[in-house]
This record gives C-alpha cells, structure tokens and sequence, in this order.
C-alpha cells in the first residue's frame, strides 16, 4: 500500500522507526566480484544539502513503487544471466512483499526466455506465509485489494505454484527435492545471517562457482556473512528496499503537520539541525534517561455518571481546594482515560477513610486531653541510629505514638484507646 499522508493528520504521535536509508550509499561493483546495490538518494548532494523545503504535492502523490520496481528488474537481469552461464542463484531474503514480487518477475524473464529454470522455495513455514497473503488484504495496494475482492489471484504464485513452476519444501533434505533437483535453478530460502537452514548447504555446494549468484539484502555484514565460505568465487548481490517513507521527505513531512514534540536518535542531530530550528526537537541518546516536557498540565478523565452522582467532597486543611474519594476501574481507549463504575464495588458506608500529611506531635497531645487522654512527649533512637519522636500514652491506658521522616505507628493493645487515639488524628488530618 502506498504511503498515506492523510493518516497521520490530527495524530499525537508519530514514530519514525526505519533510519536505515541513512547509512545508505551509492555504489555498483565489479560484478565479476560483489555487486551493490543501495537505496537513497540517487543526487550528488551531500547529506546535509537535501532539500527540505518540498511542498505538499510531492509528499502526496509521489510514487516510490517504480524505483523499488527497477531494483527488482535489476536482480532478475543479472540472475538471468548467471543461470545462462550454468550457474544458480540464491536468494535468502525474508521479507515477504519483495519475495512476491520477483517470483512474478522471475516467471516473465523465464517465459520470455528459452530457458526452463525450476524456482523452489524452501522454507518450513513457506506454505503458511504464502497463505497469508491472501488472508489480510489490509497491506496492499488497491490493485491487489480489487483483485482479491474479484475472486482473482493476488500474487502469480499461486498460478505458478499450480503449474508447477514453483515448488515448495519444507526442508533440504526432502524426498521430492532430492528427486526433482535440477541445475541451474533459483532457491528462495529464510536465515539472511547464512548461519541456519537450507542456505548453509546450498552455499557450501556453489560458493566456487563464480556463474553462480547470491543475493543479499543490504544491512548485513557482507565480509562476516561470508567468511565460513571463503574463499568464495560466486557473485554477490546486496540489495536494500525501502521498509518506509524516504528519509529526505521526512522533515518537510513534519513541518506540515507541525508535532508539539519531535523525538530523534542522536546519531540523526547532522541531518535534522535544520528541522531543529523551527521545530521542537529532542534527540535521545542510546541507554540514558530522556526527561520529557509534559505537554498538559491537566489529564482528563472521563467519569461514568453513576460514578459522578457519588462524589462527597472535602476541604483541604490550609489549602484552598476540595477533594473527593471515588472509586472505580481506570479505562484507557485511544489515548482517553475512563473510570467506569466497579462490577462489585464495596459499599461507600464500610470503605476505610484515607488520609495524608505530616503529624505533629504537640498538636496531638491537645486534641488527646480534650478526650481525656493523657501522654507525654519524648524522644527515642530508632534500629537505623536516627532519632525519632514518640508520644508516650499512659490513661487511659497505654500506648506509643512514633513519627518517622516518612511514617507515623501507633501501637497499643487496647481497642477502646485505639479508637480515641485515630479520632484525634482524623481531626488533625484531611482525609476522604
């Protein structure tokens, strides 16, 4: 499906995940050694030269589809003239849509040639994957999304496969494989790292074939990749694709829809310096704490009207301002909070109170003999070897009052004096 600009509008954040394209260069090799192909920009400028000025008509109707097209061209070109010189081609790309469609391309370049080149796929979970695609039509392109709704084929794979110009094993060693097995062929297989699978084996047997060809895609470490088979004599293609929308339509891109924040890896600060001095931008490095500024003051929440016919509000001791308890289950649904009433709540009459605030001591000490209690206040070394302050109960009866730097305990044995005690506290505290 084509990049949607339209999508993004109105959204709270966006993400940017695909900094591949950065690292990108311009490069084709001798094709008797390694061949490179690499996305990017295809202009001489220089990284920081792009032009971020674009209007909205190029962010709109721009079609990347016909680049990645030739690329694809490419790759069956210079396969089809490894297999005319007696060589195979090997491709372990996992990425599903690029392997769809150069079994397309692969099947016009045979047909239009003399040739009769067997493909095979050799994957565990191939059948799976291919059935997939006509499973979620939601990543196509409306052409494709009009085929599937018509009863037709999306991909050619499928007629291929039927035909009997595609063949599917699960693994190397398979019986029907074995038996049908011809050279020169293309094997589309998994593991891009050459380390697992089918294509450990197939590299073993042609890496010495200098008409042979393996097709990479960019990213990989080619010379790591490569090192258990060498020396290696076959051709070597690295390819890059596009997973997203290109990097130099990204700043015009953002200063369109005008984001309250803009988050960036650091390594990126050269290329957005000039994004940075219209627009909001942070840039994050790799393993540290980022402290975001909050954009609103005041979150909102969205009460059920049973929940709101509830509240019982409070005055704040020494503070302007009004509180109420409530209690329900929180709900977040794009990005808005709900509280919604509980399925068993417990009855308001026997839900325990909830209080805060530092107590003070003397303060306690009179509201304690209005009630008739009496008490002193002293000082005693707590475990830790910091002091704390304590009031010493003894009529009605005894009982310790302890203030910590961030708790207050009461210990006493006596229910009736524990009742005394929380009362002058509730008195001293705000509470809900």
């Amino acid at each position: 499906m084509d990049f949607n600009l339209h999508a993004l509008l109105g959204s709270d954040v966006l993400i940017y995940s695909d900094f591949a394209s950065w690292n990108g260069a311009n490069s084709v090799g001798d094709e008797n050694s390694c061949s490179s192909l690499v996305t990017g920009d295809c202009s001489t400028k220089s990284d920081n030269e792009y032009t971020w000025e674009l209007n909205a008509d190029s962010l709109l109707n721009f079609d990347e589809s016909s680049e990645e097209m030739e690329k694809l061209n490419f790759i069956c070109s210079c396969s089809m003239n490894s297999m005319k010189a007696g060589g195979s081609v090997l491709i372990p790309i996992g990425r599903l849509g690029i392997i769809l469609q150069l079994l397309e391309l692969f099947a016009l370049h045979i047909d239009s040639s003399d040739m009769k080149v067997p493909i095979f796929i050799i994957s565990s979970v191939a059948e799976e994957l291919l059935a997939y695609t006509s499973i979620l039509p939601e990543w196509l392109c409306k052409h494709r999304q009009e085929k599937l709704y018509s009863g037709k084929p999306v991909f050619a794979h499928e007629e291929l496969i039927k035909e009997k110009k595609i063949h599917i094993f699960p693994t190397v060693h398979s019986h029907e494989l074995l038996m049908m097995w011809q050279e020169p062929c293309i094997v589309v297989c998994p593991h891009w790292s050459l380390r697992l699978g089918p294509v450990v084996h197939l590299l073993q047997r042609w890496h010495g074939d200098p008409n042979s060809l393996l097709v990479l895609e960019g990213g990989v470490d080619t010379d790591l990749a490569l090192l258990p088979f060498k020396p290696i004599a076959m051709k070597v293609l690295e390819c890059s694709f596009l997973s997203g929308i290109k990097m130099e339509k990204v700043p015009p891109l953002l200063k369109m829809l005008q984001p309250k924040l803009i988050l960036l890896p650091e390594h990126t600060k050269p290329y957005f310096t000039p994004l940075s001095e219209s627009l909001p931008c942070l840039f994050y490095p790799e393993n540290e704490t980022l402290r975001l500024p909050n954009s609103h003051n005041l979150a909102e929440l969205h009460i059920a009207t049973d929940l709101a016919s509830q509240f019982t509000w409070s005055k704040m001791k020494n503070d302007e301002l009004t509180i109420s308890r409530l209690t329900g289950e929180l709900f977040v649904d794009n990005g808005k909070r709900y509280l919604l009433a509980e399925k068993q709540a417990m009855p308001l009459e026997i839900r325990p109170l909830v209080y805060w605030g530092k107590l003070d001591l003397e303060s306690l000490l009179l509201a304690l003999e209005k009630i008739g209690v009496k008490g002193s206040i002293g000082k005693v070394k707590s475990d830790d070897g910091y002091g704390s302050n304590v009031l010493n109960v003894y009529e009605p009866g005894k009982a310790l009052i302890q203030v910590k730097e961030t708790s207050t305990v009461i210990s006493t044995g006596d229910e009736s004096l524990a009742s005394l005690i929380s009362e002058a506290v509730h008195s001293l505290l705000g509470g809900i």
